[in-house]
């Protein structure tokens, strides 16, 4: 998973990982997933997720759930050994070696359940149920970067290692979500794409057997996702916009904010808004919410 965003100081990862026993491939080097057995753990009568499938290798899941999308029920689940036209926000391309890390899509329809307005919490949510199934299930502490990045601390720095793209399926009748995530699991240092890129084995996971780390993140997500959508999508009741703030690395942080048209506003990061948008304190003192474009961690300015 690459990284464009300057590492930074920590600030206190907040997911913490529970401390377990390692994977039953310790002693291998980056063997298949096994799919029948995941599909027996997560796919189940009554459950979100209703297919899984995992391929040796795709351009990119996201693309292909999307194009799979129209008439397809909810919660399928593909997965891929390897992508070699990873994307993430902005049209980013990324890639990693196979069997490194975990690239999967999913497809949600939270409709009618859920107003269209408040869909911007998916990869939000999605991020907090990723960063809360990885933490437990790799004994390693995780925060999030808004608005999509996960973060692991490697040798004292901030290092991106997963990230998270939501994108629309069908049109407005179809009421689709393709939700991808991306997650470095055994990289190795001489293998990082960039500098601020890490992964779980960097930072000193106590698994890395991918089986679990994927059933994990499908089983937090399936929570998430569930009481988000009982509460119809909002973000106080269903505890997703709590969550979010208890884990962002962002929030108290000054930010460059690299906004669309390529202008840039350098502010506090405050808070989060009903919307999911984050909330910038500005040295004039006006209040600036960013809901497109980049955000870059910056060291804090000595006080004056």
């Amino acid at each position: 998973m690459t990284s464009e965003n300057a590492p930074g100081n920590t600030n206190g990862t907040r997911f913490a990982g529970a401390v377990g026993a390692g994977g039953r491939w310790g002693d291998l080097d980056r063997p298949p997933l096994n799919a029948a057995a995941l599909r027996r753990a997560v796919v189940r009568p009554g459950g979100l997720w209703t297919s899984l499938d995992v391929v040796p290798s795709t351009g990119s899941t996201n693309a292909d759930l999307v194009a799979r999308a129209p008439g397809s029920p909810e919660g399928a689940v593909l997965v891929a050994e390897e992508q070699t036209a990873g994307r993430g926000r902005l049209d980013r391309r990324w890639s990693a070696p196979a069997r490194s890390g975990l690239f999967f899509s999913v497809l949600l329809r939270p409709g009618p359940d859920v107003p269209v307005e408040r869909w911007g919490w998916l990869p939000l949510l999605a991020g907090v149920a990723a960063a809360t199934g990885l933490s437990r299930a790799a004994g390693v502490d995780m925060s999030l970067k808004w608005p999509n990045d996960l973060l692991v601390t490697v040798d004292g720095e901030e290092r991106k290692t997963g990230g998270i793209l939501a994108e629309r399926a069908g049109g407005a009748e179809d009421g689709a979500v393709v939700v991808g995530i991306g997650i470095n699991v055994t990289l190795r240092a001489a293998e990082l794409p960039v500098p601020t890129a890490g992964s779980l084995a960097l930072a000193g996971a106590v698994g890395t057997d991918r089986d679990p780390l994927l059933r994990a993140v499908l089983r937090s997500l399936e929570r998430w996702y569930g009481d988000w959508r009982a509460a119809g999508g909002d973000p106080i009741g269903s505890n997703v916009q709590g969550a979010y703030a208890a884990g962002c690395a962002t929030l108290g942080r000054t930010v460059r904010a690299e906004l669309p048209g390529g202008r840039e506003r350098t502010g506090e990061a405050v808070a989060l808004d009903g919307d999911g948008r984050l909330v910038l304190a500005l040295e004039n003192g006006e209040r600036l919410a960013v809901g497109a474009g980049d955000v870059v961690h910056l060291r804090p300015l000595p006080p004056r």
